[in-house]
């Protein structure tokens, strides 16, 4: 069992593509969305996932994480009895000094919607912030991909 320390933003622009050693498609759903306990389904590139997050801490920055490889074929299958709705998206992956971004571009009914997620080894810990980094949103809910999914970017305007 792991905890999960990560920080959350808004992308600026669209520079990080340039700067991305790789790019991967993602689909998730989930199949329980209360915050004390997300259980997502995610097939990212070739291969499946299941994982558990627990509630996150006072800031959002940190909370419970488990992950578990699965088939392809039982993610497919568990996203037939998922929670309606899904995400759809791609991430690059962007190096910056020590740490390496996710950066999220969101498809469909999150179309227009990029954000950037950092993992830490500790909350106060000090990374390098790329230029087009923008604001933080960590501990944001309607960030979360659970309640992306729920409400969409193209509700928020």
């Amino acid at each position: 069992m792991a905890q999960e320390i990560e920080r959350k933003f808004l992308v600026k622009n669209d520079d990080y593509k340039q700067e991305s050693f790789n790019q991967t498609k993602i689909v998730q759903g989930f199949l329980s969305t209360v915050p004390e306990r997300t259980v997502r389904i995610r097939i990212k590139g070739d291969r499946g996932y299941i994982t558990v997050k627990g509630i996150g801490n006072k800031s959002g920055a940190s909370r419970f994480e488990w992950e578990k490889e699965i088939s392809v074929k039982d993610a497919t299958d568990l996203l037939k009895i998922s929670e309606p709705g899904v995400i759809d998206k791609t991430r690059f992956n962007v190096t910056s000094g020590e740490h390496t971004f996710e950066v999220d571009e969101f498809y469909g009914e999150n179309e227009g919607l990029t954000v950037a997620e950092v993992e830490l080894s500790s909350e106060d810990e000090d990374f390098v912030k790329p230029s087009w980094l923008g604001e933080e949103v960590t501990g944001q809910v309607k960030y979360y991909n659970s309640m992306l999914m729920k409400n969409p970017y193209k509700n928020w305007k």
